[in-house]
């Protein structure tokens, strides 16, 4: 009798706490903390001004800084972050086809138009014959980086080949036989360029904004404005229509953070919407 009596209580105490729980989640109590992890710049400076907007909302962000590539989206396939900040379509299309991540985009944000920086030279055409370009590890972006040099006419790619998927070996032809050095991860290459490591430096723009380079005034080659390159908010697959989500999206697509970006980017940094 009293093992019938204590299971039965021990039944009772699990359905009550169960039904708290789920009282707790219909109020919204524990739904209301959007975690976003983010690159310092320029990411989680954008997150800051979306802070009131979503306050007013009755949401409170956790912006969590995360200083390189590897680590959000994995944070963000366990379930411990709710969103991530710092990425673009290739670079999660490359992240999920080849780990197996279950995240999507939840919609752009901003480009962020990334640059060829040099301390010896002061353009693609000045560079010499066998020139080291130091460009970063990240097999995503090799034909963002060719880009810059299929424009200035220093190389050409294979017949039929998509720009935005093209790799190294897809050189067709190299006039100055360019030699491309991509054995670091992109966060060192601000202090590969600052060492005058190389004849140029390509560096994405968190990056270099995050080391006081302006792509702008100190770049010798910028990328184009109409970069396919945007910055995304990255989410659980199936979470992209949460209301916080959405709420956090509309944020960072709103007329005030768009007027923040033109104000203190001054063109480092191009709002996507």
């Amino acid at each position: 009798m009293k093992k019938i009596l204590v299971f039965t209580l021990t039944l009772l105490f699990a359905v009550v706490l169960t039904a708290c729980g789920s009282e707790s989640k219909e109020n919204g109590k524990e739904d209301k903390t959007i975690k976003v992890g983010a690159s310092p710049a320029p990411h989680a400076e954008l997150l800051e001004q979306v802070k009131p907007i979503l306050e007013k909302e009755g949401y409170k962000l956790d912006i969590k800084i995360i200083n390189d590539y590897t680590t959000p989206n994995r944070l963000l396939n366990d379930g411990e972050l709710d969103a991530n900040f710092f990425q673009h379509t290739p670079y999660l299309d490359t992240e999920v086809k080849e780990k197996g991540y279950k995240i999507e985009s939840a919609g752009n944000v901003h480009i962020e138009p990334m640059a060829v920086y040099s301390k010896k030279y002061k353009s693609l055409d000045e560079l010499p014959d066998g020139a080291e370009i130091f460009v970063s590890n990240n097999p995503a972006e090799e034909g963002r980086f060719l880009s810059f040099f299929t424009k200035a006419g220093l190389i050409k790619l294979k017949e039929g080949t998509d720009p935005v998927k093209a790799t190294f070996k897809d050189i067709a032809e190299n006039k100055k036989n360019l030699k491309f050095n991509n054995k670091q991860a992109a966060e060192f290459l601000p202090k590969t360029f600052n060492n005058g490591e190389g004849d140029a430096v390509i560096i994405n723009s968190n990056f270099a904004l995050d080391n006081k380079l302006n792509p702008v005034k100190d770049s010798i080659a910028l990328e184009d404005k109409d970069s396919p390159y945007a910055n995304l908010v990255a989410v659980q697959k199936g979470h992209k229509d949460d209301a916080k989500i959405k709420a956090l999206v509309k944020a960072l697509q709103s007329d005030d953070v768009k007027k923040f970006i033109d104000e203190k980017y001054k063109g480092a940094v191009i709002a996507a919407n």
